[in-house]
């Protein structure tokens, strides 16, 4: 037989034979085993003599731990490196402390991927909908703040006061429509519930969250605007809507991105940067490692910048709508995403962010501003293991700006109440502690 058609047969018993191996070792690991000098079980050294001796004689000459890491990096390295799924389903049953850092290069590929979610998928994990969450009360309150807008219309209908329909100007929400009693949300479960979906790739923890490390932080903007304060920039330039026109940025991710820096400049008179340059035109894998540069780059040469947005648009499934009616405009419903540089297995040393605190603390006063005068229109905060480029900033957002069955329209509709929201916590307005 030829020889190439016997290698893939090879790996084949290469797999099976490694497979078993570590599987009875997990087994031993877990039970205790017969305990032998050395801290070796019996049965695990015949294992060792038997499997290893004939087929990895050099591997076998290793000592103890040295052993079994070897092992694993060849086993996670060489065999499941072409195969991502069963790599990642492998280094999710690891009890290590941080993740390896042979796994750079794989996560930066899952942060600028869709194949993230794919991979979790296929694991047998669904994607954690929770963020979709609106709690009773928020809910009452959004319903009442449309219910009194459509009678304060029908007041200037009759009046003959009424601007027209849909076309009516945004008029920013000069009062709360709910409230939080802070003294309710003291315990770390409380705030979860009421604030954050975490992915299940991850884990927060009260080291991060609690109230009083969130609401502290001062997110005003301290320097003027005769220089760039904020800089707006899209990782996923590519991302559009389900009306976006192909080939016509306006319609996209990039063009509600221009809505959203005229508003917070001709409104609130902010001096924004819009940088419009795609980091995925020719795929989404590496985008976060491709913006990166260019973002470093403009914020040396605009170290006035306190600001910074990445403005994403998020992917549902087709019978989800992120939609609310506000004040009878049809808007689209945004979340705020953070990164928390670790993985459930642990921390990820090599993508340190020295801000996680000081970004946690942006959208957790952001989200509470925006349930406090549009309740319902933010989603839950979203926190994920990676970084997704948030360390470059203290005051730094990630923003999922609806979907990609949301409508133009929704989408620009949502940069108005975003801007009211953004400019409450930069002008220190909000939120009141």
């Amino acid at each position: 037989m030829d020889m190439k058609k016997k290698i893939p047969g090879l790996i084949i018993i290469a797999i099976v034979i490694l497979s078993v191996f570590f599987v009875l070792a997990e087994i031993l690991d877990a039970g205790g085993g017969q305990e032998k000098e050395g801290g070796e079980g019996v049965l695990a050294a015949w294992l060792q003599e038997m499997m290893m001796e004939p087929y990895l004689p050099a591997i076998r000459m290793m000592q103890g731990g040295e052993m079994n890491r070897i092992t694993s990096d060849i086993y996670n390295g060489w065999i499941l490196a072409e195969y991502p799924v069963l790599l990642y389903g492998a280094g999710r049953g690891q009890a290590e402390d941080t993740a390896a850092e042979s796994d750079y290069a794989r996560l930066m590929m899952m942060e600028g991927s869709d194949e993230e979610r794919k991979a979790i998928a296929e694991d047998g994990l669904e994607y954690d909908e929770s963020a979709m969450h609106l709690e009773r009360g928020l809910e009452e309150a959004l319903l009442a703040e449309n219910g009194g807008y459509i009678e304060k219309r029908a007041e200037e209908e009759k009046s003959g006061t009424a601007q027209g329909g849909a076309e009516a100007p945004f008029q920013p929400a000069e009062a709360k429509r709910f409230s939080y009693d802070w003294s309710e949300l003291q315990s770390y479960e409380m705030l979860i519930k009421a604030f954050y979906a975490v992915d299940s790739t991850t884990r927060a923890g009260e080291d991060l969250l609690n109230v009083e490390a969130l609401l502290s932080p001062d997110m005003r903007v301290q320097g003027s605007a005769d220089e760039p304060q904020i800089l707006l920039y899209h990782t996923h330039a590519q991302e559009a809507f389900a009306d976006s026109v192909a080939g016509d940025p306006s319609t996209g991710i990039v063009g509600v991105g221009e809505y959203l820096a005229s508003i917070l400049r001709e409104r609130y008179g902010y001096n924004v940067l819009h940088h419009t340059a795609s980091y995925d035109k020719e795929s989404r894998d590496y985008a976060y490692s491709n913006a990166l540069p260019a973002v470093e780059e403009l914020l040396r040469e605009y170290p006035s910048v306190e600001v910074v947005i990445d403005l994403h648009r998020d992917a549902v499934p087709e019978d989800r709508r992120l939609s609310v009616d506000l004040q009878g405009r049809p808007t689209a419903q945004f979340m705020f995403f953070n990164g928390l540089s670790r993985t459930s297995k642990g921390e990820i040393a090599y993508l340190e962010n020295p801000y996680l605190a000081d970004n946690l603390a942006f959208s957790f006063q952001m989200q509470a501003a925006c349930n406090e005068y549009y309740p319902g229109l933010a989603r839950r905060i979203y926190l994920k293991a990676y970084r997704y480029n948030m360390h470059v900033c203290p005051k730094t957002l990630l923003i999922e700006l609806g979907a990609q069955n949301n409508t133009v329209e929704e989408a620009m509709n949502a940069c108005e109440p975003l801007a009211h929201v953004l400019d409450l916590v930069l002008s220190g307005r909000e939120p009141a502690r």
